[in-house]
């Protein structure tokens, strides 16, 4: 299983994916979900993805190929990140269509992938691709996207998350949503990558990998837990006349 997040915020993006790669309680492998390509400097551009691996890897190849071919269709050749978001869905909705003529019932080559990036002279967004190659975008009500396995990190994402909140603050948000997922769901797990993208820079220049060891991470986790666990002690409570009052069927 995978958990991937962008934020889009006013202020630019963050984007956050675990690496543990799950094909069976015996074969658990590390991978990086997080991909960032080599594109004019008008523009910068990253992928998130979730679901099959060699479905994922072959949409990759694809658009870097046609990136180094200088092809008619490339992150290089759309004039809105919108039309990008259509290029890689046509990439991503024809490998899983190949795959699935060729292989047996059961088998699943679907993927979903996160978009997100720049160009020059537009905000920043981020999409949501799915395998069928549409995809969404965005809200100012709900200024994130998620992939993989999304349940369990969602609540702390609706309760913080604002256009306006900072990238520093979004980043945090984007780490505790992550931890949450670990702590339910074992298949999601380090290493943790973080880009965190500021608005008209168009350099991806704050990138972060948290291992499983990581001091900062596990201080993040104890004192969330901490703060969770106070919380919880300070809530109001069950009236006691109501909590000793037992009822019995008749």
């Amino acid at each position: 299983m995978t958990y991937c997040i962008a934020i889009s915020l006013d202020k630019g993006l963050v984007l956050t994916s675990d690496s543990r790669t799950n094909a069976g309680i015996d074969q658990v492998s590390t991978y990086s979900k997080m991909f960032r390509f080599n594109t004019h400097a008008d523009r910068c551009i990253t992928i998130l993805s979730a679901g099959n691996l060699a479905t994922t890897q072959c949409v990759i190849e694809q658009i870097n190929r046609d990136l180094r071919e200088n092809s008619e269709t490339s992150l290089n050749s759309t004039h809105y990140l919108s039309d990008t978001a259509d290029y890689v869905g046509d990439v991503l909705n024809q490998r899983i269509k190949r795959y699935s003529e060729d292989q047996q019932s059961g088998f699943s080559p679907d993927a979903t992938l996160l978009l997100a990036g720049q160009i020059k002279g537009q905000p920043p967004q981020a999409f949501l691709i799915y395998p069928q190659g549409n995809h969404i975008t965005t809200s100012r009500e709900t200024p994130y996207l998620q992939i993989g396995e999304s349940k369990y990190g969602k609540p702390v994402l609706d309760r913080f998350l604002t256009m306006q909140t900072s990238l520093t603050d979004a980043a945090t948000c984007a780490l505790i949503s992550m931890d949450s997922t670990m702590k339910s769901n074992v298949s999601v797990g380090p290493p943790i990558e973080v880009l965190v993208y500021e608005t008209d820079s168009l350099v991806f220049k704050h990138h972060y990998r948290f291992d499983a060891e990581d001091t900062f991470l596990i201080n993040l986790r104890r004192e969330w837990g901490n703060k969770l666990n106070q919380a919880f002690k300070e809530m109001p409570r069950i009236p006691e006349a109501f909590s000793t009052t037992s009822t019995t069927d008749e």
